[in-house]
């Protein structure tokens, strides 16, 4: 017996057909974008609100050299883009999911021109990569406060522990 692929991997867009797939998703539109290595309930609970500001979520991920740039070990990710993408297109939040492999998104919030930037309480919305761009055109930037305290890093830590 042959077994049809998952529905959700539709959602998984290559960056080059990114433009047109954001023409059929409704708006208000959301951007967010992150590494996702690992994911846990702080992560969830941030795609759902964010995707509560908006009809339609868009979620970039880090590629893995984006992601080994970002200094956060020699080991990361933990898991790779391919299965990263899959979880994240996964969740009932995200609308579509892609990557970038560059060090900022900026690329993928110029293609999306989202209404609406968004990056977790660690960041500012001053800080955030993106904001000038997205306020230029009439949208908003905003920073969603944790909820949990949760993180891949202290999870990795707390399982090297015990290993």
């Amino acid at each position: 017996m042959t077994y049809a692929s998952p529905a959700f991997e539709q959602k998984i867009i290559a960056p080059e057909a990114l433009e047109a797939a954001v023409q059929r998703l409704a708006r208000p539109l959301v951007f967010t974008n992150g590494c996702f290595d690992i994911l846990h309930r702080g992560h969830v609970t941030y795609l759902a609100q964010a995707r509560a500001l908006g009809a339609s979520l868009v979620v970039a991920l880090n590629s893995d050299a984006s992601v080994k740039r970002l200094g956060k070990g020699e080991d990361r990710p933990i898991n790779p883009l391919a299965n990263r993408l899959a979880v994240m297109a996964s969740l009932e939040s995200v609308s579509l999911v892609t990557w970038f492999d560059e060090d900022t998104p900026i690329e993928r919030i110029l293609q999306v021109k989202p209404d609406m930037l968004v990056k977790g309480g660690d960041w500012t919305p001053d800080n955030i990569v993106g904001a000038p761009e997205v306020r230029g055109w009439g949208g908003t930037v905003h920073s969603i406060p944790f909820l949990f305290d949760t993180s891949t890093t202290a999870t990795l830590a707390k399982i090297r522990q015990l290993g």
